[in-house]
């Protein structure tokens, strides 16, 4: 019974030996793909030594830089996230805070890089590049700082210009109505006044026309009067028959005489 347990713990161990070894080796093939930019391999190679090992500080570091280099600041953001308790109590600690605020660089997180940088410089204080990268991840916090300012006075100033000019908008909108109402009210007042202007001098020129009528008519004639122009007039026309006849009478005459031969 002893044998058999001392058998099996020596698989056990041998066991465990083999699989460090093929964490370990999943991770340096990763290593070797990452110097020849060949980094879809070797985030492959990298996450099959995190599915030996979910803990490892060199697959889960060297992903978190693989991810940089492919431009996929999230996941390597990520990945950093991982390893940020452990790595930053050793050497490797000033890599990673170095690495961690170039990522922040380059999605214009400019506090969290210059955060990032600082924590490198306190595990490695006389690191030139990390020193370099502070002071530029410094100067664009500054702009940035200076941009947001100028937008901000940007937004008031137009909230101000939009606010005087939906004032003086309203202002003229209500002296055009109030011009429009005048003008309106000045049409009506003078409509009425020449309508009444007119019904007074169509009034008045009725009454003179009447007036006018009465002078121009005919004066009335008495039944006597129209019997003696009746009587006038009967005699006239019997004059003019009587006339009539003595000239056919005397055109007969003149036309026997030419036929008498």
């Amino acid at each position: 019974m002893k044998r058999l347990m001392i058998i099996l713990l020596m698989f056990l161990c041998g066991y465990m030996a083999a699989y460090g070894q093929v964490d370990r080796s999943n991770v340096r093939r990763g290593n070797q793909n990452y110097k020849k930019g060949e980094y879809q391999e070797a985030e492959i190679n990298y996450k099959k030594a995190l599915l030996k090992d979910t803990l490892s500080n060199a697959a889960n570091f060297n992903l978190a830089n693989t991810y940089y280099r492919m431009e996929n600041y999230t996941e390597a953001d990520k990945y950093y996230n991982v390893v940020v308790d452990s790595l930053s109590k050793l050497d490797k600690g000033a890599d990673m805070y170095h690495n961690t605020g170039n990522s922040f660089l380059k999605q214009k997180k400019y506090q969290e890089a210059v955060d990032a940088y600082k924590n490198s410089l306190r595990c490695y204080p006389s690191d030139i590049e990390t020193k370099s990268n502070l002071a530029y991840a410094q100067k664009m916090l500054e702009n940035q700082k200076k941009q947001d300012q100028n937008k901000d006075q940007n937004k008031d100033q137009n909230k101000d210009q939009n606010k005087d000019q939906n004032k003086d908008q309203n202002k003229d909108q209500n002296k055009d109505q109030n011009k429009d109402q005048n003008k309106d009210q000045n049409k009506d007042q003078n409509k009425d006044q020449n309508k009444d202007q007119n019904k007074d001098q169509n009034k008045d020129q009725n009454k003179d026309q009447n007036s006018q009528g009465e002078q121009n008519a005919p004066p009335k004639i008495t039944p006597q009067a129209a019997q003696q122009m009746l009587q006038a007039l009967q005699n006239k026309e019997k004059e003019t028959q009587d006339k009539v006849k003595k000239e056919k009478a005397l055109l007969l005459q003149s036309k026997q005489k030419e036929k008498n031969w």
